[in-house]
């Protein structure tokens, strides 16, 4: 499609990726390593800070799991990598912009809200998605202002996922425990003040289909200011789930199980706070008081069938109870937002795509230079290391086309042309060294009192943090 093929040091391949997450690094990682051929990554994200839910999703107390940052600090190192944060496609940028500009672009932005559970009482005061919890206890600069009323005694998370068990497990530390993390300060401050006593993890199917994976649930059993409560009959595997597990037989998930049956063997220690995991339980209702606020949950008991493909699926019995809770966290799967301008199929909420390729959906063809990958691409499912296989499998649609001579052909294909618009757009766009001086600002103020790192998690308090330091330069 273009005569003089980029990926030369005279022409290079410009690509523009919009995401700053695990998959934007792990796809830039990928071109950079291809030999001869010579590529320019623009990175772009809404907020000002890299790394995406490693950052702002993975838990303050799960440290070793954000050391992966290193390998993606490496990766924008290169010569020919520029991070642009605060910068919105749709907002700053159009998808013609990035046209006129970029031979590919690789749209990588996850699945930024939540499912909702669709049960009456849903939006009563108290009812929250857990990822603007955890957004707002890992400092993203948008959810600084949402409140969490602590102050109550019961509180439900709803689903039985890695961020849900993360939910549980944030409401149940102590504040010793989480004064040693990265902890947003508003968050730890009011963790400290917590009433809370008692939360419930509810799962809707039984303990083989509980999608958190075995150190998550290890972990609950080790807290140091909760028991761990289960119901023996509510792990007990009923007659479809061991058929199906002598059918083909997994250890992981026999070990899933075989953890959750040792919790319902110990009787609790008198801790202060009980952490009580159920099982086969729906909830129905939110119960509220006169004021609009949860007051309760109710739950129909489950029991499992198979469908016609063979997995086990839940289906109510009408037995119902009810929790006394005031607070409920649903986090029952997350859904990928539309971009402006980009294909989406609006029923699996993910950008319309073959194997990474962008596809045009009046054609069911490839759309040309257009990429996408991570949860945006293939739904919410796998940890952070399952998109680097993804993002390698769009990051080869890119090569093959590149090859044959299907890429944009951007009518202002430099570096210079690019930084010149983002900034014309957006002047108060943060780059990758702005960042490594918010690195150095946070991880001194961590370490004054003995923390991985103090985070800046106010827009105007991050850039009033780079002026002062501009200014003293």
């Amino acid at each position: 499609m273009t005569s003089a093929r980029p990926g030369t040091a005279d022409l290079p391949l410009r690509v523009a990726i919009i995401g700053a997450g695990p998959t934007g690094f792990y796809a830039a990682d990928h071109l950079f390593r291809q030999e001869g051929l010579v590529v320019e990554v623009d990175m772009f994200d809404r907020v000002p800070t890299p790394f995406g839910l490693v950052r702002a999703g993975v838990a303050p107390d799960h440290q070793k799991i954000k050391s992966v940052t290193a390998a993606f600090d490496k990766v924008a190192s290169h010569p020919r990598f520029r991070f642009y944060g605060c910068v919105e496609l749709g907002k700053h940028l159009s998808v013609e912009d990035l046209r006129a500009h970029y031979h590919q672009i690789f749209y990588a932005t996850g699945a930024q809200t939540d499912r909702r559970m669709g049960i009456p009482g849903e939006d009563l005061t108290g009812s929250h998605p857990a990822t603007e919890f955890v957004a707002w206890y890992n400092g993203h600069p948008d959810y600084q202002d949402h409140q969490f009323d602590l102050g109550v005694e019961r509180a439900a998370v709803v689903g039985v996922g890695n961020v849900a068990i993360d939910v549980a497990r944030i409401l149940c530390r102590t504040p010793d425990e989480l004064a040693g993390t990265d902890i947003s300060d508003q968050a730890l401050a009011a963790l400290r003040g917590s009433r809370i006593k008692e939360v419930y993890l509810l799962g809707r199917r039984g303990p083989a289909q509980a999608a958190f994976t075995n150190p998550e649930i290890k972990e609950l059993g080790e807290l140091a200011g909760a028991d761990v409560v289960v119901h023996p009959h509510e792990v007990e595997l009923d007659p479809l789930s061991r058929a199906a597990l002598a059918q083909a037989p997994d250890r992981a998930t026999s070990k899933k199980v075989e953890i959750l049956q040792s919790f319902a063997r110990h009787a609790p220690s008198g801790k202060p706070r009980r952490l009580v995991i159920r099982f086969l339980v729906s909830p129905v209702e939110l119960v509220g008081n006169a004021a609009g606020a949860v007051t309760g949950i109710t739950l129909v008991r489950n029991e499992l069938y198979q469908t016609p493909t063979g997995t086990l699926q839940p289906r109510a019995t009408g037995e119902l109870e009810t929790l006394p809770v005031g607070l409920v966290f649903r986090s029952v799967g997350y859904r990928g937002v539309p971009l402006p301008g980009v294909p989406f199929n609006d029923k699996w909420a993910v950008i319309l795509n073959e194997k990474g390729r962008v596809v045009d959906p009046a054609s069911r063809m490839p759309v040309v230079g257009e990429y996408t990958g991570g949860w945006i691409k293939r739904g919410p499912s796998g940890v952070i290391g399952t998109n680097k296989p993804d993002a390698a499998e769009t990051v080869a649609c890119m090569l093959e086309d590149l090859g044959r001579g299907a890429v944009l052909q951007p009518s202002a294909a430099t570096a210079a042309a690019a930084d010149a618009l983002v900034r014309s757009r957006q002047p108060q766009c943060v780059s990758y060294p702005d960042w490594k001086v918010l690195d150095r600002i946070e991880v001194g103020r961590g370490r004054a009192s003995g923390r991985p790192r103090v985070k800046l998690t106010r827009l105007e308090e991050i850039l009033a943090a780079l002026r002062d330091q501009a200014g003293n330069r």
